[in-house]
Formats: C-alpha cells, sequence, structure tokens
C-alpha cells in the first residue's frame, strides 16, 4: 500500500509520497513513488504513483519516451506538449499501453491491473494543473473546489486536508498540512511508511529546490509527529463531556426531539411504544 497526495494551490504545487511497498507481512521493501520531468525554463512536472509496482514502474519508464499521434505535425510526448493537459493524455496512453502488454498475463494470474497516478506541474505558456489519472488512463482535474489528490491510503490523512486547504493557502502551510495528513495515515496503517518524499514548486519557476527526503531522524517530522498528536489531545480534553442531566450545561446533550425518539421493546400486551 501507499499514500501520496498532491495540492494546486494560487502560490504553487506541493506533492507528497511515502516509499513503502509490500506483499506480505514479512516482504516489505522501499521503493519512490515521486518522480520528476524537468526541462530548463521551459516545464516541470512531477508524478505521484499508488497501486501495483511493477505497473507504475512501467509506465514511469513508458512516460518519458510515449508519443501521441499528432496528425502531420510533431507526435506530442511530455517534451514537448503545449499543455499539461496534453502531457496528461501522453501519461494516459502510457497508462494503456501497459495495460495492453501486461493485463492479459495479470488476469491469468488472478491479478488485477491497479494503478492510479498524480501528475502535475507547469509548461510555460500556461498556468500550473494537477491531474489524477486512473488505472484506465482517463483523468480528471483539479479545481478551486477541490484543489488537491489523493492515491492509495487516504482516509486517515483527508479530514486535515478538507479542514485546511483552500485554494489561497500559503505553500508552507500546505506542505506542513501534508506532513500532518501524512503522520496520521503513517499512525493508523503499517503499510505507509517513512522515508517520505515532499516537493514544493513555486509558480513560474520551471524548477524546485525544496525536495527533501524525510527519515525518521528529520527533526521537523520528528516535531509534527510529536506536536500533532499532543496537541490533538489538548484539544479533545478541552471539549466539554456530554450532560446526560442538562443542568446549567452551556451545551447540553439530552434535548427533546419531536422527530427522533428512542425505540424500546414492548414487554406487555397493550404497551404503546414511546
Amino acid at each position: 500500500m501507499t499514500y501520496c497526495v498532491g495540492i494546486r494551490l494560487n502560490a504553487g504545487l506541493v506533492f507528497l509520497s511515502d516509499s513503502r511497498t509490500n506483499a506480505g507481512l514479512d516482504a516489505i521493501s522501499t521503493f519512490r513513488k515521486m518522480m520528476i520531468y524537468e526541462k530548463a525554463d521551459d516545464r516541470f512536472m512531477v508524478m505521484l504513483s499508488a497501486g501495483n509496482l511493477s505497473i507504475s514502474q512501467s509506465v514511469r519508464e513508458l512516460l518519458q519516451v510515449e508519443k501521441l499521434d499528432n496528425g502531420d505535425q510533431e507526435p506530442i510526448s511530455i517534451w514537448n506538449a503545449k499543455s499539461m493537459f496534453d502531457a496528461t493524455r501522453v501519461l494516459g496512453a502510457a497508462v494503456r499501453r501497459v495495460y495492453d502488454q501486461d493485463g492479459p498475463s495479470l488476469r491469468a494470474s488472478g491479478i488485477d491491473f491497479n494503478a492510479s497516478m498524480i501528475f502535475g506541474g507547469q509548461i510555460k505558456g500556461e498556468a500550473m494543473r494537477l491531474f489524477l489519472v486512473y488505472s484506465a488512463g482517463n483523468f480528471i482535474e483539479a479545481t478551486r473546489e477541490t484543489c488537491f489528490f489523493q492515491v492509495g491510503e487516504s482516509k486517515y490523512g483527508k479530514p486535515i486536508l478538507d479542514r485546511v486547504l483552500t485554494p489561497a493557502t500559503q505553500l508552507d502551510e500546505a506542505a506542513k498540512c501534508a506532513l500532518v495528513s501524512m503522520d496520521s495515515t503513517l499512525k493508523s496503517n503499517l503499510s505507509v511508511g517513512l522515508p517520505l518524499d515532499l516537493l514544493v514548486y513555486r509558480e513560474g519557476r520551471f524548477a524546485s529546490d525544496e525536495h527533501v527526503c524525510i527519515d525518521e531522524r528529520n527533526p521537523y517530522f520528528q516535531m509534527i509527529h510529536s506536536t500533532w498528536g499532543q496537541r490533538l489531545r489538548e484539544v479533545f480534553e478541552g471539549i466539554d463531556d456530554p450532560r446526560w442531566d442538562g443542568g446549567d450545561a452551556a451545551h447540553p446533550l439530552m434535548v427533546g426531539s419531536e422527530r427522533y425518539e428512542p425505540m424500546r421493546k414492548i414487554t406487555n400486551p397493550g404497551e404503546r411504544i414511546v
């Protein structure tokens, strides 16, 4: 299993991935799931992958050479695409090509064709864009209403992203939010593990020097891990306990309701349900 998150903001993009893969309780390995495609002063793209490792590695290699027919013009690749949309079409074609090559053999072995990718970046002449690519090669794009994508084990890390992120969120704050999201996932799922790859891309740069590999010795992530758990406990303890008797409670638990009442089993003939 894995966990990856990509975030699109007004100021830039944030990408975070773990590196754990496993084929059983005693077969745990580490493989990086972030791939950077960069052409100086022209384009900067990042792909995060989840799912079957052999599929995602094949797609990653094919993406560098895959081309789409463009009629009488030069075929489209990620290196000459005029838009991130066209670059993502190339990625979708690479996924379908791997499916055509390996899909029948995988099915014969009882293995699903399971792979999904987050793909985002910026090509000179257009705004930053972020896409989620499915195992069929089709994809959707992040919007102002949905400014982040997750792949892999997403449920544990989603609540903090939902509560904090908006397109106006600053990049450093979004990076912190992504790391808290990852820490929550690490805490609840052993199939997600260190080290992590974190990359922050600032709009219009077409390069990034804010890329770090985070292991268990990283002081900032150690601080996130200890502080987030402590602050959650403090907030939890600061919330009033439920008061069943009402009394002078500011927020009583037991209040009358015309719509819902407890259901009780009838024990005597003729007794009505109250």
